[in-house]
């Protein structure tokens, strides 16, 4: 267990206990801030990953319910065989679930810090995050935690891949500054070696002016893939370094994923999210230091949006743990 969470249930196939303190640290006898830079090679490297559920919905501006998301996709996650048939390989890596977060119903900075603090603790035993939403504003608590393991405390050594309907990249929603709207602007405002939009078929104005002058954001339309998929696999083939992937559900077409708490049509089909993670997996160009899904905002047990998200989910464990 973390300090700042509890345990609803876990999800399937993750190791039955987890105790930070037996973990091989990268270096135990002094481990402090400094020595996290030091060992940033070693933790890219890592194979070890940890769930965190992160039960927050409280700037939703549509459908509630993603508070819920952690419970019924670790709940959905045991339909599934070890075997995964889809990549042809064992899910029999070790990896953890740590419960889920403490969260502050009602005050999104307060959450997202110390969902940043839970993270620190996991990346001090050597273990990456995987963060189960919960709405999308979460995302900042696993990316500020990693950013501070660079030189410079930002993310010009960090690539975001990002798969939303929505850019997200707005300054302020409804004057916060911290919301599910404002997520990515947030990331952007740490310097991203560069911002990967994929998906993308909702935006404001003002969102399109401001992605149109950044030289480190590169925006995939809905669209435009409909045409093409291979101009995203190309894009994701030239990659190098550290990566981080955020998956916000609602990137998925509502046929496939409707409880989501945006949801928007002529979205992304399931197979696109499993091509993307194949080619991912054969880039040895890169190193995925962190992951995040979020947006299923549903309470029913066996909600067809909450089984993709457990696929999904599944899916990346099987191919990066």
């Amino acid at each position: 267990m973390l300090f700042n969470t509890f345990e609803p249930g876990k999800f399937a196939f993750s190791a039955e206990s987890i105790d930070l303190c037996r973990l091989d640290y990268p270096d135990k006898e002094n481990l402090d801030d400094s020595n996290f830079n030091k060992e940033g090679l070693d933790f890219a490297k890592s194979k070890k990953w940890g769930i965190i559920g992160v039960p927050f919905d409280s700037t939703s501006s549509y459908h509630h319910g993603s508070r819920y998301g952690p419970t019924i996709i670790r709940e959905a996650s045991f339909g599934f065989e070890q075997y995964n048939s889809t990549f042809e390989k064992l899910l029999d890596a070790e990896f953890y679930d740590c419960g889920d977060l403490n969260a502050v119903h009602g005050n999104c900075k307060k959450t997202c810090d110390t969902l940043e603090e839970a993270v620190n603790e996991l990346i001090g035993a050597n273990i990456k995050p995987v963060i189960i939403g919960g709405e999308h504003s979460v995302s900042i608590g696993p990316i500020k935690a990693l950013s501070n393991l660079e030189d410079n405390k930002d993310l010009s050594n960090i690539t975001i891949i990002h798969l939303d309907a929505h850019r997200d990249i707005i300054d302020r929603y409804i004057g916060e500054k911290d919301s599910h709207a404002t997520i990515m602007r947030r990331v952007h405002d740490l310097n991203p070696k560069e911002l990967i939009q994929i998906g993308i078929r909702s935006f404001s104005k003002e969102e399109k002016e401001f992605v149109e002058k950044q030289e480190n954001i590169s925006s995939f339309l809905a669209k435009d893939l409909f045409d093409s998929f291979d101009i995203v696999l190309d894009k994701l083939n030239s990659i190098e370094g550290k990566v981080y992937i955020s998956i916000d559900m609602d990137v998925i077409d509502p046929s496939f994923a409707p409880s989501v708490s945006n949801p928007t049509p002529n979205g992304l089909h399931p197979s696109d999210i499993e091509n993307i993670f194949e080619l991912l997996n054969n880039n040895e160009k890169i190193d995925i230091i962190g992951f995040d899904l979020v947006e299923v905002a549903s309470d029913r047990l066996g909600d067809i949006t909450a089984v993709l998200a457990a696929k999904i989910i599944y899916d990346f464990l099987t191919l990066f743990a």
